[in-house]
């Protein structure tokens, strides 16, 4: 497949500093996806990509020929934003040969965010002896489930859940999993120091969320980074600390789509406030660590943007890809030094970039 030059307009930083014009080149590595949600780079760097309707692809690092991975995953619900979501690589993949997917479970009247661990042969044709670990709070409709996940230092597991759209007020229920960041050992289990094991949702590690789609672990500055979606307008992007409320829904700087007020609060004490917020609405999707910086995937604002860390603060650098007039749903560092992105359609692609 041919790759595309595409040159790349400066923007100033916050700052008032400014880069140099870039060239980057964006090479086409997979077409033909359909609504991919995932991806996570094999040590021969080839990629596992997800689709949300429940295909798990394997795509070649030097033929880029793609594969289905034979994947049977217990009660998966795929509806509307319900699907398959994540996929992440143990620690030890290397010995253990483990892979942990985020997913809808259930059916429509009944159904929440699930993780599954299970075993990719060497051949990556196959995912078996998958085991669900985690299942989250039950609710209705397809909508709002997080599914994002990223690995602690200390071997520990983070996962992302929504608010389940119709029920924001439980993000503030500590008894409840809707609205929350969770963290659990590899096995499922409870982490010890884990902020509320006191109550009904033992794994709650942040909460006051409403669908979070991007997070990560930086070990540079030992910092957990996350985004989520507002309403109309209010979009974030958070550090997240074990124990801290970050507001939904008492607090927002979006107003809710019939125009009126979720909260008339934009600040509230107890609740953490956003590094920085997107208004009018973004749609974060994805968000990876490359070269020291942040990039964050855009659904709605159809972009790939950049952002620097600048007197201990995140600053936005630049806007890339706006000309294709896509959405893009997920970002991610590759082992040979390029960026690689997934837009969002049914005739999606697995693109490379390289600056």
């Amino acid at each position: 497949m041919k790759a595309l030059a595409l040159s790349v307009l400066s923007l100033a930083l916050y700052a008032g500093a400014t880069f140099a014009d870039e060239e980057i080149t964006l090479s086409v590595i997979a077409d033909d996806l359909n609504q991919p949600w995932g991806l996570a780079q094999l040590p021969d760097q080839s990629w596992l990509v997800t689709e949300r309707g429940g295909r798990l692809l394997h795509i070649d690092a030097n033929s880029n020929a793609t594969q289905t991975v034979a994947l049977n995953l217990p009660n998966l619900f795929a509806e509307a934003q319900a699907g398959l979501f994540e996929v992440l690589l143990a620690p030890d993949f290397e010995q253990s040969r483990k892979v942990y997917l985020s997913y809808a479970c259930g059916v429509a009247s009944r159904n929440t965010t699930c993780v599954s661990v299970g075993m990719l042969n060497q051949e990556a044709t196959e995912v078996s002896n998958l085991e669900v670990i985690f299942s989250g709070t039950d609710k209705k409709g397809a909508a709002h489930y997080g599914g994002r996940m990223t690995w602690l230092p200390d071997a520990t597991l983070l996962l992302t859940l929504g608010d389940g759209f119709d029920y924001r007020e439980q993000a503030q229920n500590l008894d409840s999993y809707l609205g929350k960041i969770v963290r659990m050992n590899a096995d499922g289990s409870v982490p010890e120091d884990n902020p509320f094991r006191h109550k009904e949702a033992p794994l709650i590690y942040s909460y006051g969320h409403r669908n979070v789609q991007g997070i990560v672990y930086d070990a540079e500055r030992d910092a957990i980074w996350q985004h989520e979606h507002g309403p109309r307008g209010g979009d974030e992007l958070n550090k997240i600390e074990a124990g801290k409320n970050y507001g939904w829904p008492l607090v927002t700087y979006g107003i809710d789509y019939t125009g009126a007020y979720v909260s008339p609060l934009q600040k509230l004490p107890g609740t953490v406030q956003p590094l920085l917020q997107w208004t009018p609405s973004l749609a974060p999707a994805g968000l990876a660590l490359h070269n020291g910086d942040l990039w964050v995937a855009h659904l709605a604002g159809q972009r790939l943007q950049r952002f620097r860390f600048v007197d201990g603060k995140w600053q936005q650098s630049q806007d890339f890809l706006q000309e294709r007039e896509t959405r893009y749903r997920a970002v991610a560092s590759g082992s040979d030094g390029r960026l690689y992105i997934l837009e969002d359609s049914p005739n999606a692609k697995l693109l490379a970039i390289s600056y």
